[in-house]
């Protein structure tokens, strides 16, 4: 049964219909503006250049986790772009359905001047209204995002995220609707085939239909919790020599080292993190010559590391403490006029801490109550930052004067163990491994993923 929202007429039209047109009529060019398609606008690394600024960090969309507080704790470490929470077009377009909790430039500052370059990404089956989400957002945004990657049980349900990889025909129509009827470009992101043929075939028909960016998870839709593994970064090359529009290559960087890589093995444009900003949102920075800074960085110990693990001696990155960070994204909670959900705020509370709480159940109590009090202020919830952070600082002052291997070691996955008090990625376990290096309090943050580096 058909809703009365897909009874009201949109001035839309698809490719096909302009083409079948084309093919029955000379008076093409008669047809208006808006059905005709928009008028020039930029595209591919036009856009990438001119318009977003060529970046090359950029934080992907999260439900729940790339809200404005968090967009803007990650611009000042480092992120160069950044994309909504995945939103519902059906919700966002439907004033009574909340959907548009998500992105609210109704206070003024999504979508303003220190929110850009900025992507708003959707969720959606029907192209009518996706197209009416989009151009609600149009205005406060430089480009809309497709989702075609959302892996989960309920974008099966729902018929969206990769689950619509099979519905070609449909995701043409989608990504080609926005293309001929917004002023701004449409981009799509999505997860690779188990075969590089399909992946490469499937971003062509992406391209084709008008996507003017190609994100390329390098997973699977199965590629999901337990067996998360590894992204395959040769399928996104093959994407990347396969197509003539920007590239952003996402998966497998958990340190700033694991930037580099990617691109070198991918010849990607850009480079997203997911999990890895949301663990540490200075993941785009580089290790500091010094730690003198307010919130401290930790620099890699080269010769320590090197000669351990044959790491290279900048491949650590910049780790802040993580009781900073998470005072810094308080504040931008506090200060700004749009409200973020308590889901968010506790939801980063808890990553960005975990290094520290997985070695304290009281801490993990504590933390556990102030989920259950949702407040305007966030008081009790800085006030247990302010005296987790009094307690890493003194840890952090009493292992002064230790040697490198002693405070940043290497775990049994070859991977770098940091101290406790900074900022540092959790790494999933696949399953051939998960009885191996089961999670356990000490170190919940490196448990059996097998290193990908030679």
């Amino acid at each position: 049964m058909s809703s009365l929202l897909d009874k009201i007429p949109l001035p839309s039209v698809s490719r096909r219909a302009v083409q079948a047109l084309s093919e029955t009529t000379p008076l093409l060019n008669a047809i208006p503006p808006v059905l005709a398609g928009p008028r020039r606008k930029l595209g591919g690394y036009d856009f990438y250049r001119q318009v977003l600024g060529s970046p090359r960090y950029v934080v992907a969309p999260m439900v729940d986790h790339s809200e404005l507080a968090w967009r803007k704790l990650s611009r000042r470490y480092g992120a160069q772009l950044a994309y909504t929470p995945m939103m519902s077009a059906e919700m966002y377009a439907d004033p009574k359905k909340a959907g548009q909790r998500y992105f609210q430039p109704i206070f003024g500052e999504e979508g303003g001047p220190e929110d850009r370059p900025l992507i708003v990404q959707f969720w959606a089956n029907n192209p009518k209204r996706l197209l009416r989400a989009a151009r609600l957002v149009e205005p406060y945004c430089d480009a809309v995002d497709l989702n075609l990657g959302c892996p989960v049980a309920t974008a099966r349900e729902g018929l969206y995220g990769s689950y619509l990889q099979d519905e070609w025909d449909l995701i043409f129509e989608l990504i080609d609707t926005l293309h001929l009827n917004l002023s701004i470009p449409v981009t799509a992101k999505f997860r690779v085939f188990p075969s590089v043929e399909k992946t490469v075939a499937y971003a062509k028909m992406l391209e084709r239909a008008g996507a003017q960016i190609l994100t390329c998870h390098g997973r699977t839709r199965n590629q999901i919790g337990e067996n998360t593994g590894l992204a395959d970064w040769d399928k996104i090359r093959a994407v990347k020599e396969a197509v003539s529009v920007p590239v952003f290559a996402n998966g497998n960087v958990l340190f700033h080292g694991d930037i580099e890589r990617l691109l070198a093995a991918t010849g990607a444009d850009a480079v997203m993190s997911a999990e890895g900003n949301l663990y540490n949102p200075a993941l785009f920075l580089p290790a500091p010559p010094t730690t003198s800074n307010e919130a401290p960085l930790i620099s890699s110990p080269t010769s320590s590391i090197s000669s351990v693990s044959g790491l290279p001696s900048s491949y650590l990155g910049a780790h802040p403490r993580h009781t900073v960070l998470a005072l810094e994204y308080l504040e931008f909670v506090k200060t700004q006029r749009t409200p973020t959900s308590h889901t968010s705020v506790v939801g980063h509370l808890f990553k960005l801490l975990l290094p520290a709480l997985a070695r304290d159940a009281g801490l993990r109590s504590q933390l556990g109550d102030l989920v259950l009090r949702r407040t305007a202020t966030y008081e009790p919830h800085e006030k247990f930052v302010r005296e987790l952070d009094e307690r890493m600082q003194r840890d952090e002052k009493a292992a002064e004067g230790q040697r490198p291997e002693a405070l940043v070691t290497i775990g049994p996955t070859g991977l770098p163990v940091l101290p406790h008090w900074v900022a540092q990625p959790y790494i999933r376990p696949p399953p051939i491994d998960a009885k191996l290096f089961p999670k356990t309090p000490q170190s919940p943050h490196v448990t059996g993923l097998q290193r990908w580096l030679p």
